[in-house]
């Protein structure tokens, strides 16, 4: 498990899900995602954290790259205009052409009220960026509370 801490946020990649299925390059090489847990539903301003259990799969194992400088994973707060990104190690080894699925588990903190009101809501949309340039399609979180 490899840890990143952002601007407010830190992401936990957990690669014990990743496994091996094929030798071969066949099948889809864009990855896709889905959305295993998100939890919990309400939390405090700068208090608590969210945790958002993805779930990907991958034809080509293209995921992740070594250099913690790029940024592949795209989470975008519903309330801003603008997502943020976040590093994503390998899940397979580099330069194999393998078909791979997992999970990674991503824990953001901090997060906070934009207004001056006691609670706001929003939903999270994610996505997944492989090395070769694909993007994954964007999945949503249900709705979060977050509460002053």
């Amino acid at each position: 498990m490899k840890y990143l801490l952002g601007i407010s946020v830190l992401v936990l990649l957990t690669l014990g899900g990743c496994t091996k299925e094929t030798q071969t390059s066949e099948g889809n090489p864009i990855p896709i995602i889905f959305l295993v847990k998100a939890e919990p539903n309400s939390i405090q301003q700068f208090k608590d954290s969210f945790t958002i259990t993805l779930g990907y799969e991958d034809g080509d194992g293209d995921i992740g790259y070594e250099n913690a400088d790029i940024n592949t994973l795209e989470i975008k707060d519903t309330r801003l205009t603008k997502p943020d990104y976040f590093y994503v190690p390998p899940q397979a080894p580099t330069g194999s052409k393998i078909h791979i699925k997992g999970q990674l588990v991503v824990k953001l903190r901090n997060l906070f009220l934009l207004g001056s009101g006691a609670a706001e809501t929003t939903t999270l949309e994610i996505r997944l960026q492989d090395r070769a340039g694909n993007w994954s399609n964007k999945i949503t979180t249900a709705q979060l509370t977050i509460n002053k």
